[in-house]
């Protein structure tokens, strides 16, 4: 049976345990990478991979995991010889062989150096491979960044006919924050299901990182966000780094997991520390939970749970998500699109546009959305300007400080596409309107892509005067978008806007447009609001009065300048009023004063500002002016003394507080740790005598056996920008070797990383080495490192993350 078919029928499909722990505990000898196994030790492989399915799995993942372009040199190769070593091991029993993908081990932009271009051509190679080599199935798995799955993902659509499964981990973000589950890199269950599901995956998934109890509310959410079949396989447990045991027995395991075979989960698995056993045990619960009957395909005859049948939509309602890669955006109510990246009637911003200015374009994007943006438009249409090569510059600038979704505003299709590719999220196409020729190019683009698309209510005869005309060109629009597989509530009409001082009559008719939208066709609306008052003095109060009468006819995306005060008022008046904002929640919030709205209206950003929102060149140029005329007002230059501690140390602080809280994620931070690295660049060289950098200088290293540095990659960054002198000695790195640039270089601290379990020892004989060669201090971290076992090995501190590794430097140099 093929996959897509086991997806269609009613049967819970069983997938596989954890390949490279057991490959481990079978080999009882460290694994540098578990690929390198399939040409040194086939029957080992063969082994695992036919215990698996032996235990009940329906399709089993070939030893791919780490094969890519960044690890071997042949990936052809690599992966031919794991898909035939799979093939021969699963011959006879029925299951499917899974090419199994994941992370490429290197920080994409803007946290990192690898273009998304790049990466998507690492997983083509994979992909192509996978199915030239006979793999019945794709599984991406344990990805951390939504950006990088969507590489893989688009590489994998674009060149195969695989089905595919897209599964990412996450964590619990720390105590105090609001953002429950997230990413690595900030991602949500809701971001990752209206991203991906758009893209065409097959099943949405989550894996790794927690135990099955811990998993729970996570499963819970992805579940109501997706219509998808959905997969989970969680560890076993959590693991005592200690023994490097998980929690959970085999029986327990199954027993937790078969509770999501009751709330609507299609397929169950494991991850970490999962046997065949673990599978087998999970096989039989499943059975039961099916009230035993057979688990093989045929129908149930009642659902096993209240609202459950298998393979049938979890979504209660179809409430329109648009989303970047951290912040999803429900339209359930009047949501504001920030209007200011628009070159029309706009000279600073085109001449931005044509000298690549992108500083000032983030921080008309940093603006808005200080001021109450939910989404922002990006419209770079004018004359002299490059639309195919510069919509894309744009977004990747744009989403490089901001992870809200955004608005691709073009007619060009081929602008459109390049920039579509490019976007990290669910974004909006504006627009299409109900010219065949104008369906035709732009909706096959915003079905691949997965985008909601604006349809404008005109044709060749331009735009109909009567209400009921535009209402026509509506369902025309809407009609087309269905046949070409998108989904109605990713529909969004424009009745269009036009010159109240022009065609008075026409404001009217609008509004009434926008009402039998809403009535007739059940679609949500948009409208760019300041059209209404174009020729006319006193543009404000015409402008605020036609918001509030298209927001009571129906209005759900005005398009305008959040920095208007008056608009964002009397949208988040209306959204009290309509009951929509519950106990005035989001009003009162906004009443509140906050740090940088106000200055960043009157054009006064602090150097602090710019820091936190990640905007480099302003930045440094703030610095320059306070190191040549100081602050504003003052009488002399700012000493680069106080520069650093009264900007660039207190911007670092609060940027790692607003991560430990949530509220800043991995590339805001990133971005706020390079901005903060160009500045101190800056304060250095106007210190009379230069600095002693190697009295602050630290050594990091990931241990041996372990190739995985984006955790300790992340923790330099930080440490440079806080002004330390960072030795980065690399991945996979010998305990002498650490030990011996350790002594020969003086270093007061060295910094240890791990990912996988299995290197622990390797951590623990590296910090005896340096105790006994060195007078150095060692902390250590890495996503199995607990502070429990810091102590237990000797280290002197335990790094929880990035901003945890920066206060010890803090105290070990003060």
């Amino acid at each position: 049976m093929k996959f897509t078919e086991l997806l269609k029928s009613n049967k819970i499909i069983i997938a596989d345990g954890a390949q490279g722990t057991e490959l481990r505990r079978l080999l009882a000898a460290p694994v540098e990478s578990p690929h390198l196994l399939n040409f040194s030790e086939p029957d080992l492989v063969k082994r695992v991979i036919r215990s698996y399915a032996d235990a009940g799995s329906d399709f089993v993942c070939a030893n791919t995991f780490s094969i890519n372009r960044f690890n071997v040199a042949d990936v052809d190769a690599e992966i031919k010889q794991a898909l035939t070593l799979a093939r021969e091991a699963l011959a006879g029993t029925g299951a499917l062989v899974a090419l199994d993908v994941t992370t490429l081990g290197q920080l994409l932009e803007p946290s990192g150096s690898l273009k998304f271009e790049e990466a998507y051509e690492a997983y083509k190679e994979i992909m192509t491979a996978g199915e030239k080599h006979g793999a019945d199935l794709v599984i991406i798995e344990t990805m951390t960044d939504l950006y990088e799955t969507k590489a893989a993902l688009l590489a994998l659509k674009e060149h195969t006919n695989l089905a595919v499964i897209c599964s990412m981990t996450f964590d619990r973000q720390a105590a105090g924050s609001t953002f429950g589950f997230r990413t690595l890199t900030g991602s949500s269950a809701v971001c990752m299901a209206a991203t991906l599901e758009g893209l065409g995956a097959d099943a949405l998934g989550i894996n790794c990182s927690l135990g099955p109890k811990e998993l729970a509310p996570l499963v819970r959410e992805l579940l109501s966000c997706t219509d998808l079949p959905v997969m989970v396989k969680p560890n076993a447990g959590l693991p005592d780094p200690v023994s490097g045991e998980f929690s959970l027995t085999a029986e327990e395991f199954a027993e937790a997991m078969s509770e999501f075979a009751g709330m609507g989960v299609k397929i169950l698995g494991g991850c970490c520390g999962t046997t065949p056993e673990f599978i087998a045990r999970l096989r039989s619960h499943v059975g039961a939970t099916l009230r035993g009957r057979p688990n093989d395909g045929t129908p149930l005859t009642k659902p096993v749970a209240p609202n459950f049948v298998i393979g049938t939509p979890h979504r209660a309602s179809p409430t329109p998500v648009v989303c970047g890669y951290s912040t999803a955006v429900q339209i359930d109510r009047p949501r504001i699109i920030g209007e200011r990246i628009n070159p029309t009637g706009k000279k600073l911003m085109k001449q931005a546009l044509l000298d690549n200015d992108m500083g000032y374009i983030l921080r008309q994007a940093a603006e808005q959305i200080a001021c109450g943006a939910d989404v922002l438009d990006i419209n770079v249409g004018a004359a002299g300007i490059d639309e195919v090569s510069t919509l894309p510059k744009v977004v990747k600038a744009v989403q490089s400080i901001t992870g809200i979704p955004l608005q691709l505003d073009s007619a060009n299709p081929a602008a459109l596409e390049a920039a579509l590719r490019v976007c990290n999220g669910k974004p909006i196409v504006n627009s299409v309107n109900a010219e065949d020729e104008s369906l035709d190019a732009i909706l096959p683009l915003v079905k691949k892509y997965g985008a909601a698309v604006v349809g404008l209510t005109l044709d060749k005869s331009g735009i109909p005067k009567k209400a009921g005309d535009r209402l026509a060109l509506a369902e025309k629009i809407l009609t087309r978008a269905l046949e070409h597989g998108i989904k109605r509530e990713d529909v969004f009409i424009d009745c269009l806007t036009l010159t109240a001082g022009a065609e008075q009559g026409s404001a009217l008719e609008t509004l009434k447009a926008v009402a039998l939208v809403k009535e007739k066709l059940g679609l949500k609306t948009v409208l760019g609001v300041s059209n209404i008052s174009f020729g006319l003095p006193g543009r404000g109060v015409i402008n605020r009065t036609f918001l509030a009468s298209a927001l009571q006819s129906g209005l759900d995306l005005p398009i305008i300048n959040p920095g208007d005060k008056d608009m964002t008022d009397t949208i988040r008046a209306f959204n009290v009023l309509s009951g929509a904002d519950k106990n005035a929640a989001e009003y009162i919030a906004a009443a509140q004063p906050v740090e940088t709205p106000e200055t960043v209206r009157q054009g006064r950003r602090t150097l602090q500002d710019a820091i936190l929102s990640g905007l480099k060149a302003e930045a440094v140029e703030i610095t320059k002016q306070l190191l040549l005329n100081g602050t504003p007002g003052s009488a002399s230059p700012t000493s680069p003394l106080e520069i650093i501690n009264t900007q660039l140390i207190p911007a670092l602080n609060k940027a790692g507080e607003n991560f430990g809280k949530g509220r800043m994620f991995l590339p805001q931070l990133m971005l706020a740790a390079e901005s903060a690295t160009a500045c101190f660049a800056l304060v250095k060289k106007a210190f009379k005598t230069e600095n002693a950098s190697d009295d602050k200088k630290i050594i990091l290293a990931t241990v041996k056996g372990d190739i995985h540095d984006i955790g300790k990659n992340i923790v330099r960054t930080l440490l440079e920008s806080y002004g330390y002198h960072v030795v980065d000695l690399g991945r996979d790195v010998e305990p002498a070797c650490i030990a011996e640039q350790t002594k020969a270089q003086n270093v007061k601290l060295v910094g240890l990383s791990a990912l996988m379990t299995p290197t622990l020892p390797a951590m623990e004989e590296t910090v005896k080495l340096l105790k006994s060669a060195t007078d150095c201090k060692v902390m250590v971290g890495g996503a199995v490192v607990t502070e429990s076992y810091a102590k237990k090995i000797g280290a002197d501190f335990y790094g929880e993350d990035a901003v945890g590794a920066v206060g010890i430097a803090n105290d070990v140099f003060q």
